[in-house]
């Protein structure tokens, strides 16, 4: 979904409302202020195995896996980065399935990230786009109806006005709240977020999530590129997190571990969330 300014109506992917919750009543008019969930559907379009085996045109393009988390990914030249002390910093272009990012070449250097073979680079390659689903879905989360009485409990960060449309022809208008926002709106004595909430909003940036046992997920800009990092884990822990997916790197001499951000990242994070439920969700206006 695009952002749009008042009197525009913002095209999007499919997309349906699927909840609608009362959360407050105007004692005079009887005027609703309404939260609403509007899932997405996109469909997802994977660099192909053909479109990445023809980086290698480029004579200075690398076929890489990545040792820890047994990924695939092309590497290309990218443009340098003059940094604040006046060094150029020489960087890359990573090229994934369902992502790419830069890196700069010392980072590389101190990650996992080694050549590969061809046949075992398109093997790979071909198993992770096999994983790939057909279609994406997302979930926003938008307050509507009267809306000028809980203004004050509205995010801060932003007072834009969204004007959407779904596919059966509905129009909304209203603010675009965050998934935490939205748990705490209908918050009863359980915390609930489903896996796929939880997921959009770690990927969005602005949720932290604290997990019972002292674990916390939060979004993290590595190497690059945004990830999901779970922290506070203990050494017992490790080998059964490893199982379900989860991912850890030496990053600068220290062992971190990451939810993947792809397609298998949901199921992942489900598992993490039933066996250590979300004890807490905290906003942060920047991640």
């Amino acid at each position: 979904m695009g952002q749009g300014s008042i009197g525009t109506w913002v095209s999007f992917a499919p997309a349906a409302t699927t909840d609608r919750r009362t959360i407050h009543v105007h004692p005079a008019s009887g005027a609703k202020t309404q939260l609403l969930t509007i899932t997405q559907r996109e469909r997802n379009q994977p660099v192909s195995l053909t479109d990445a085996l023809a980086r290698l045109d480029d004579p200075r393009a690398k076929l890489l896996m990545n040792e820890r988390s047994g990924r695939a990914a092309v590497q290309i030249p990218a443009p340098s980065l003059m940094l604040d002390d006046g060094e150029i910093e020489r960087r890359v272009r990573l090229i994934r399935p369902m992502e790419q990012h830069q890196a700069s070449l010392k980072m590389m250097a101190e990650s996992h990230w080694v050549e590969a073979d061809r046949p075992t680079f398109v093997e790979t390659w071909n198993v992770e786009l096999a994983n790939v689903p057909a279609f994406t879905e997302s979930t926003l989360h938008i307050v509507t109806g009267l809306l000028l009485p809980i203004w004050k409990r509205l995010p801060t960060e932003s007072s834009r006005v969204y004007r959407l449309q779904t596919d059966d022809g509905e129009r909304i208008i209203g603010r675009r709240v965050s998934p935490a926002w939205t748990s705490g709106a209908l918050s009863t004595d359980t915390l609930s977020l489903t896996p796929r909430d939880a997921f959009a909003a770690l990927l969005d940036g602005k949720t932290i999530l604290d997990l019972s046992e002292g674990l916390q997920l939060r979004r993290s800009r590595v190497m690059g590129v945004n990830r999901i990092e779970l922290s506070g884990y203990t050494e017992t822990m490790r080998d059964r997190l490893s199982a379900w997916g989860l991912f850890h790197e030496i990053i600068s001499w220290k062992l971190r571990m990451f939810v993947p951000t792809d397609a298998s990242g949901l199921v992942v994070l489900a598992k993490v969330l039933e066996r250590y439920p979300i004890e807490r969700i905290g906003e942060r206006e920047a991640a």
